[in-house]
């Protein structure tokens, strides 16, 4: 089995997302992390991520081979059920299935939303 490793970026200037959350990164940061890039074999994230990104239209983003989503929640209707994603209930049922599907390939968490509810 490949490493599981916690992923999260920051540009110098502090964002990586415009107001509305797009992901704006440069031509120069893209060809800089692309090697890391190509030895993912899945990727973990939860369902806020995927909600926002609309679930990039069912194409894993940066070339990733599947998507492991952590939801209580079930697959958005009208889904593909063909595409690469799949939903779990739990982090560690969301390793898990990543591993299997990665192989030896790296799986990566990506970072999740942070609480602001007190």
């Amino acid at each position: 089995m490949g490493k599981v490793v916690m992923y999260g970026s920051v540009s110098v200037d502090g964002f990586v997302a415009d107001e509305s959350g797009e992901v704006k990164v440069s031509q120069v940061s893209c060809d800089y992390t692309r090697p890391y890039r190509d030895q993912i074999g899945a990727t973990i994230v939860g369902r806020h991520v995927f909600d926002m990104t609309d679930g990039w239209d069912g194409k894993p983003p940066g070339g990733v081979d599947n998507v492991v989503v952590v939801t209580h929640r079930p697959r958005p209707e009208g889904w593909d059920p063909e595409a690469p994603f799949h939903f779990v209930d739990g982090v560690e049922a969301a390793v898990a299935k990543a591993q299997e599907l990665a192989g030896e390939r790296i799986v990566e968490v990506a970072a999740g939303q942070r609480d602001h509810a007190r």
